[in-house]
């Protein structure tokens, strides 16, 4: 079996819809598992709705807007009395529905329960169109398959119930199914962390055993850098599990950095191609490819730099990185670089939950802090010494940081 993951840029409209079917087309659509993300800025739509929801703002208004939006797609898709706008309406009547018999106060838990429509009602209606068109398939709930704990907006998979259930799904048919979720023992959703689509993909391709996990994105595959961000790059067609996860982890957006593992454990290749441009090779990542010395730009924004310091200028020593560690964890706060010296600690930090002013208000109780908001973190892989000048040119550096060929910069 294959799977196919699309994003919600290849969804985001009925030409986009309708494009997925000329994809599959190019590929084949036999024995294959589509994972589908919600369709364009959805995602965000449905954050607004719970954030005005906690603020006591109308929400209501917002979930309108949102079901608007995908009738108007369903309109270019579907005959007048299609049964899928029936089904679309329900979707957003359950959100509604949860949301006034909803006690809760635990955001979280809200927010999966909310924000996980986007994916069901997108698969949804890719499901319905492709069988009116005659690519046959199944649409199933991933949450009936992929099980978690009840760490929502994060949740941490349990592999085996999770294989058990899959070993239902029949390798000979054809399934479209959801990104970004699953459910706890409870069967209440339990997302799998922002842009966790692609890891879904990898989940259902490790426990199906796949041949192959295919992410189709707006760009011919993974590049050197960013198109849009810097000049000059180029493909990267063969690189290894392992400069994927490095890219990954450095934060290259092209990679969900948890895809990488449950591939690479069965060795089942993954390839990243244009849904612009199906025919074209994309790139392969696999165990046996040489790691790629190309140069490499990659750039995290919206990062904020924190300089811990001790009050008695004594040294940082291991139960301040404890206690500072701890700290970061309790606020789901991540470490993008980190660098100490004697007496400070600096740390470029992801803060995904909006929670850097509580985290730096528990550390000011023990520590003395500064700290600079929405700053840029680029690291050059493989990076060509001889031309750094070029790099840093107009840049205000905060924090440098050289390990081999690889530099991390920390500007403003």
């Amino acid at each position: 079996m294959k799977v196919f993951k699309f994003g919600g840029a290849s969804v985001k409209d009925a030409q986009s819809v309708k494009n997925v079917a000329l994809v599959l087309e190019t590929q084949g659509f036999e024995s294959c598992l589509l994972v589908v993300s919600a369709m364009g800025k959805t995602t965000n739509a449905l954050e607004k709705v719970v954030e005005n929801y906690f603020a006591k703002l109308d929400y209501q208004s917002e979930i309108e807007k949102v079901k608007l939006k995908h009738l108007e797609i369903s309109q270019d898709l579907f005959a007048e009395n299609h049964a899928v706008f029936a089904e679309i309406s329900l979707f957003f009547s359950d959100i509604e529905s949860f949301l006034r018999r909803n006690k809760s106060p635990n955001y979280n838990f809200v927010y999966d329960q909310v924000v996980s429509c986007g994916e069901l009602i997108s698969s949804k209606i890719l499901s319905e169109y492709l069988n009116d068109i005659n690519f046959k398939n199944v649409w199933c709930d991933s949450r009936d398959y992929i099980k978690t704990d009840s760490n929502y907006r994060e949740g941490n998979i349990n592999w085996e119930e999770t294989e058990q259930n899959m070993s239902a799904l029949n390798q000979h048919d054809c399934y479209v199914t959801q990104g970004f979720i699953g459910s706890d023992d409870n069967n209440f959703t339990v997302t799998l962390g922002r842009e966790g689509s692609d890891y879904s993909a990898a989940i259902f391709a490790y426990c199906l055993n796949a041949e192959a996990m295919t992410i189709w994105k707006d760009v011919p595959g993974v590049m050197t850098g960013d198109p849009r961000k810097f000049e000059n790059v180029s493909l990267l067609d063969h690189i290894s599990y392992e400069d994927a996860i490095e890219m990954a982890y450095y934060g290259a957006s092209v990679i969900h950095p948890k895809t990488l593992q449950p591939l690479k454990q069965k060795n089942i290749p993954f390839y990243v191609k244009s849904f612009l441009e199906p025919k074209n090779t994309g790139t392969k990542i696999g165990a046996r490819e040489e790691r790629s010395q190309k140069e490499s730009f990659i750039l995290k924004e919206n990062q904020h730099l924190m300089r811990i310091a001790t009050r008695d200028f004594s040294f940082i020593a291991e139960e301040h990185l404890s206690q500072i560690f701890s700290s970061l964890a309790k606020y789901k706060i991540k470490i993008s670089l980190m660098q100490n010296s004697a007496i400070s600690l600096d740390l470029c930090l992801e803060d995904m939950y909006g929670r850097i002013t509580e985290l730096e208000q528990e550390l000011q109780q023990q520590f003395n802090t500064e700290i600079i908001k929405n700053v840029s973190l680029y690291t050059i892989r493989n990076a060509n010494l001889e031309q750094l000048n070029k790099f840093y040119l107009n840049k205000n550096i905060l924090l440098e940081q050289i390990a081999q060929k690889t530099i991390q910069v920390v500007t403003n």
